[in-house]
């Protein structure tokens, strides 16, 4: 865990960062709700990194006919964004626990800029390893460009999902393909988009480590979101 403090360039706290480890999705997602619900103003943000087991979780308005074949993985409808995606070890989920109104002075939310920086994030944390990544217009996450292998262009290696309460406060957050199974992609629609191909690092021929890209991936968010 990092100890909040007040970065001197920057007005406000880094954000906490907080490593799980390998956890099940159901009690996280009960974790997060938890937390929002008994925040205050004065509550720190938090980053929490986790692996999880199997499972496919659907967005609040997502189409269960996106899951083509589940092959006994558990669905967990959620309250987040988006539509389904896939979670499992290999795979690291940032979930980012942020009271937006103390992003701005004035109080007003900034979804899209945090989304943004979210993004950039990702992408930032993607260079350092030797891949480009972009975002694409209409599909919130990361996709894979200029690659040699022209298949892998366009290919997703981040979703991004996120719940922002009437009061500002955040919750759910992004998901970075290192070294997984990448099969049970397959069987679903990933994110409503029918024949996306859908990569991670390994496969990008990236030469690192889960922990490696944890600590990278912590480390952007910190600074992105410690900026705002």
């Amino acid at each position: 865990m990092v100890d909040r403090h007040k970065d001197p360039l920057t007005k406000n706290p880094v954000p906490i960062i907080r490593q799980i480890g390998r956890a099940d999705y159901e009690s996280v997602y009960e974790a997060m709700r938890a937390f929002t619900d008994r925040r205050t103003t004065e509550t720190p943000d938090e980053i929490w990194l986790v692996e999880h087991n199997p499972v496919f979780t659907l967005g609040l308005a997502a189409d269960p006919a996106h899951v083509l074949d589940r092959h006994d993985i558990p669905i967990i409808q959620t309250d987040r964004g988006g539509e389904v995606t896939y979670h499992a070890p290999g795979q690291i989920v940032a979930y980012l626990l942020f009271d937006l109104r103390r992003q701005r002075q004035d109080g007003k939310k900034y979804v899209r800029e945090f989304v943004h920086l979210i993004e950039q994030a990702v992408i930032d944390t993607l260079s350092r390893y030797g891949v480009l990544g972009k975002r694409q217009t209409g599909a919130p996450g990361i996709y894979i460009t200029e690659h040699p292998e022209q298949h892998l262009n366009g290919a997703k290696i981040a979703a991004l999902g996120l719940k922002v309460r009437t009061n500002g406060c955040t919750y759910h957050g992004v998901s970075l393909n290192i070294d997984m199974d990448l099969a049970p992609f397959g069987w679903i629609n990933p994110c409503g988009f029918k024949n996306l191909p859908v990569v991670d690092l390994r496969k990008l021929g990236a030469n690192t480590t889960m922990e490696q890209v944890r600590q990278t991936l912590a480390e952007e968010l910190q600074i992105k979101l410690a900026a705002a």
